[in-house]
């Protein structure tokens, strides 16, 4: 255990009735009344979680990277839920610490020379950590998508703001108005850099995946294709002899409290638990990593996400097939440019596009998959992206080191000088 682990622990042992408490099994969650004061915690990087376990996928698709990070910067998990700190407790070796109250986390601040501060979301909590001015404040995202969501005003509110590549610069020159285009830094998508295997045993024919996404938190933001057409994919492949479907939906498909999602997520699940003909064991897969899962995929159908981008960026040469909930190409084609080159499927031709579904894919010119590839990341060959993220972390702290000696010897001369 850490020194402050052992620390904490004394400190939250010698209170009675936190003790009392933990004997009839109310645990240490409930009092949460220990106060956080002039403990050091060595680190140069924060980063700032402030949610529940529901969007723990946000920050986890980031621990490689900033496990790799933490070789050379060292970096702290800063979260205000306490079960979130459990839950990456078994997933990363990266230390944590939960801290409850506003005030203990300005102490934390003020107790340490953190230089830097990421964030992964646009929590609403992420100002408390914003209202402390002495680290570089850089949202970091945690995806790269066309999504309404991914630009945001708040993002005024962050010193830098870490893109993956040309579309996202674009994106925000866009929507947002009197922004500075100058707090942007494309460093590619790091998450990809990882080297990923496949999960599921051989299969002798071919495996296509849908990857639907989750509903949104209003119509403006919904992508998602489970209530459109979702069943009408799984229908159509099931019957299809040789081929093997990979069903990965969206974590917060999982317990959706949107009915036409949650139903067609149950009937597909239980479509493909369903015996066939060919004795086929399709796959639904709700904790696998959807990026170890592309490699057993031969093809892919999902929504305007994520994770439609990210196959194309690690598997440009597999077909990739997009829906569109409105029925709107021209729409799509303005808002997501991806569907630009690849087949897009909607309620009246499922069966065409499932159909023709690897012929197609040798209709769009390999020139022009790549073409939007880098139009999304960037050129860099893949393993680069993560050397770019923390060549600018560093440069990020440098850069705030040497602003905050030239203002503290400025604050020193009118000191003199009065």
């Amino acid at each position: 255990m850490s020194w402050f682990g052992r620390q904490l622990r004394s400190a939250v042992n010698s209170k009675p009735g936190i003790r009392l408490r933990r004997r009839y099994g109310l645990g240490l969650a409930v009092v949460a009344n220990h106060e956080i004061d002039g403990i050091t915690v060595p680190a140069d990087v924060v980063v700032y979680f402030s949610d529940l376990t529901n969007k723990a996928y946000q920050l986890e698709q980031w621990l490689p990277s900033l496990e790799k990070l933490h070789e050379s910067r060292p970096v702290l998990l800063v979260f205000r839920k306490v079960q979130t700190l459990r839950y990456f407790r078994r997933r990363t070796g990266l230390p944590k610490i939960f801290v409850r109250r506003l005030d203990d986390l300005v102490n934390l601040y003020t107790s340490n020379n953190f230089k830097l501060c990421l964030y992964v979301n646009n929590g609403v909590q992420n100002f408390q950590s914003l209202s402390v001015p002495g680290p570089v404040h850089v949202h970091i995202n945690h995806g790269e998508s066309d999504k309404l969501s991914m630009v945001s005003n708040q993002a005024k509110a962050y010193d830098r703001v870490l893109v993956a590549g040309p579309a996202a610069v674009e994106r925000h020159r866009q929507v947002l108005r009197d922004f500075d285009l100058g707090r942007l830094i494309a460093v590619g998508r790091p998450q990809l850099d990882a080297d990923f295997k496949p999960l599921l045993p051989p299969y002798p024919g071919r495996t296509i995946m849908y990857a639907p996404t989750w509903e949104g938190e209003n119509e403006a933001n919904n992508y998602t294709s489970l209530d459109t057409v979702g069943e009408s994919v799984i229908r159509h492949l099931v019957t299809k002899p040789g081929i093997r479907i990979i069903y990965k939906p969206h974590p917060r498909v999982l317990g959706s409290n949107t009915a036409g999602v949650a139903q067609a997520h149950a009937r597909i699940v239980e479509a493909l638990g369903a015996e066939n003909p060919w004795g086929i064991t399709h796959v639904v897969a709700e904790e696998q990593n959807i990026l170890d899962l592309f490699e057993d995929a031969d093809a892919m159908i999902t929504d305007i996400s994520s994770v439609g981008l990210d196959f194309l960026y690690l598997h440009p040469d597999k077909p990739l097939v997009v829906t569109d909930r409105r029925e709107d190409l021209d729409a799509l084609h303005r808002e997501a440019p991806i569907s630009r080159c690849c087949p897009v499927v909607y309620a009246q031709n499922v069966g065409a596009v499932l159909e023709n579904l690897f012929t197609q894919q040798a209709a769009v010119a390999n020139a022009e998959r790549l073409a939007m590839r880098a139009f999304y990341f960037g050129d860099d060959a893949r393993g680069e992206s993560t050397a770019r993220f923390i060549s600018t972390i560093d440069s990020l702290i440098v850069e705030r080191h040497h602003r905050s000696a030239t203002h503290d010897l400025g604050t020193e001369d009118i000191a003199e000088a009065g």
